[in-house]
């Protein structure tokens, strides 16, 4: 006689108290179930505060004896200072960390060359299982710098809104990021659709993200045969990998508008959009009626006295994919199964229209 749903589960909560931690494929052969059962099984269970879920597991309540060793089940996640952008990336991951019954700690690193690994050493001798690293990498000759030491963590780590090229020593972390080129597309395509055709990339140069979309503008207005009446130039006197020196891309835009004759502006970053929208009706160049306007990021673009359309990146998934991978790294380490596939994965931007964007003047 098969048994109950209610023996079953009471049976799955004892194994995964006594191992505390159990792949719910082998639950299902122990059982003589499908993994169906068990996976709805161990979701009831969930439901009840009895076990927890992860990724092809389910774990106990109670902490591993390493963890109750420590008294913390933490990990961090380490981020650039003065970066908003990464803000609800930071609450994602602290939603889906507090769920998971993880702390997480969160390390801010200022921006001269070796923070982050301060960083690291700091949050791993505060006894952080695993990362969730969102490195400055204001050029790629930092990003190289980091692959040494990065590629030598014992611990499990989490790229989030970054991804190393593919002849990268750390290119088998698991990552996660926004695909920008999308972001790009859906910008020009907005522009391009309501008749804009001499377009101006005001943009950042200081960050991966940064450097995707500036060569994804280039890329894609060429495909788009809008090239000659396309400039970049940089968004903001310290937008560039030195904050320190003056950057000869930082012109003026209300200029650049008037002297190429564009009739719209991208802009990375939206903070520094609402900054240029100002400069651009100051000079008299309104906005939408003689310049339409996309802003990047959307963090503070529909704050200012014409709200921005932009490209919205899912900044709080950022944060709770980044956690989920990261979550089922530690899962499998618990248990002392094999890791799986690295993941690097991308999440669409939305693009939000709002008033800053029109029709070019006739």
């Amino acid at each position: 006689m098969r048994e109950s749903a209610e023996t079953r589960q009471a049976r799955i909560a004892e194994v995964v108290r006594e191992r505390g931690v159990a792949r719910i494929t082998d639950l299902a052969d122990e059982l003589g179930v499908s993994v169906v059962t068990v996976r709805r099984d161990v979701e009831e269970l969930a439901q009840r505060g009895e076990v927890r879920r992860g990724h092809g597991v389910a774990r106990s309540l109670r902490p591993m004896p390493e963890e109750a060793a420590s008294g913390n089940d933490a990990v961090a996640m380490i981020v650039p200072e003065s970066n908003t952008y990464l803000t609800e990336a930071v609450q994602g991951a602290r939603e889906a960390a507090e769920k998971a019954g993880l702390r997480l700690a969160l390390h801010i690193t200022a921006g001269h060359g070796g923070a982050e690994r301060e960083a690291v050493r700091q949050a791993l001798d505060d006894g952080a299982r695993g990362l969730l690293l969102s490195p400055h990498w204001r050029t790629q000759e930092e990003a190289d710098a980091d692959q040494s030491w990065l590629s030598g963590l014992d611990v499990p780590a989490v790229l989030v809104e970054r991804r190393p090229p593919r002849t990268s020593a750390i290119y088998q972390v698991d990552c996660v990021r926004t695909d920008h080129a999308y972001g790009v597309h859906l910008a020009l395509g907005h522009l391009v659709d309501l008749g804009h055709r001499r377009i101006v990339l005001a943009a950042r140069d200081d960050s991966p993200t940064a450097r995707v979309i500036r060569v994804e503008f280039a890329g894609q207005t060429a495909a788009r045969g809008l090239a000659d009446g396309c400039r970049a130039i940089l968004s903001s006197p310290t937008a560039g990998p030195d904050p320190l020196v003056a950057d000869p891309r930082a012109v003026d835009l209300a200029e650049t508008v008037a002297e190429c004759g564009a009739t719209a502006v991208l802009i990375h970053s939206d903070m520094d959009a609402l900054v240029l929208v100002r400069g651009l009706q100051a000079a008299g160049i309104s906005v939408p009626g003689r310049c339409s306007v996309v802003a990047y990021n959307d963090v503070v673009a529909d704050m200012g006295s014409v709200p921005l359309t932009a490209v919205a990146p899912p900044k709080a998934e950022l944060g709770r994919t980044g956690v989920d991978l990261l979550l089922r790294r530690l899962d499998m380490a618990r248990g002392g199964l094999r890791p799986g596939a690295t993941r690097h994965l991308e999440l669409l931007p939305d693009l939000v229209v709002r008033a800053s964007t029109a029709p070019p003047a006739v």
